[in-house]
């Protein structure tokens, strides 16, 4: 086994896996919040059965964790076969078209504002050292043997998902019929502020505008689905 293939056998994960993971599980604890209290308004402004309210939003619940789970996989297992796939191209490429490669490498370093001379004495370096590791990196900012996890994803889009959808169910549940409607809307409310607030803090957005278009976004969904419910 060479130095370059145990550097990439080594069990840890990168900042890229970890936020593809952290991602997937805001997105799916949002849409657990929003699609189950969607469901959960439009039946409870039909009925007063909490029996049927409850396996409503229970059964939307599994349904929304499992397809979120499932869209999570699909589209995160093409984006890791995208990845092997330019890997391999440059393996291929190393065969036959290794000059172009350390051209590429140096026009890298080059570009961040190397000499020509130096630039060319680190691309011939790391090119004779680690090519592999060194094209993939240079070019699409893949670290060898590192690919998104399409198992960690739909893992955590599911897991989110299902505990988002809780927060409005156990409200409409537990609480007392003339608090029903209120409080599901406050719970939904801080559920949505709280993913608004995480997604915006991993990806250096605007805390305050985040938050208020969730809620804005959580209200209208619940209005919409509740006015459907009416209409039935």
């Amino acid at each position: 086994m060479t130095t370059e293939t145990k550097i990439n056998t080594k069990k840890y994960k990168t900042m890229d896996e970890k936020l593809n993971s952290l991602r997937a599980g805001i997105l799916g604890s949002n849409d657990g919040i929003l699609t189950v209290v969607g469901v959960l308004f439009s039946v409870a402004a039909a009925t007063t059965n909490n029996f049927i309210i409850f396996i409503a939003g229970l059964t939307d619940l599994i349904a929304c964790a499992f397809s979120m789970a499932a869209g999570e996989y699909a589209s995160v297992s093409s984006q890791s076969d995208t990845e092997k796939a330019a890997v391999a191209v440059e393996q291929q490429r190393m065969l036959t078209n290794r000059a172009t490669q350390i051209e590429e490498v140096q026009s890298f370093y080059a570009s961040k504002g190397v000499s020509q001379t130096t630039s060319l004495e680190i691309a011939t370096e790391l090119m004779q050292k680690k090519p592999l590791e060194t094209i993939i990196s240079v070019k699409y900012g893949l670290e060898l043997g590192h690919y998104m996890n399409p198992w960690d994803a739909a893992f955590s889009s599911f897991i989110s998902a299902a505990l988002g959808g809780v927060f409005p169910l156990l409200a409409i549940i537990v609480l007392p019929s003339n608090w029903k409607m209120i409080g599901t809307i406050i719970a939904v409310s801080i559920a949505v502020a709280l993913t608004a607030f995480i997604s915006s803090k991993l990806g250096d957005g605007k805390i305050k505008v985040a938050i208020i278009r969730n809620i804005i976004i959580g209200f209208i969904t619940m209005l919409i689905h509740y006015g459907i419910g009416q209409f039935f």
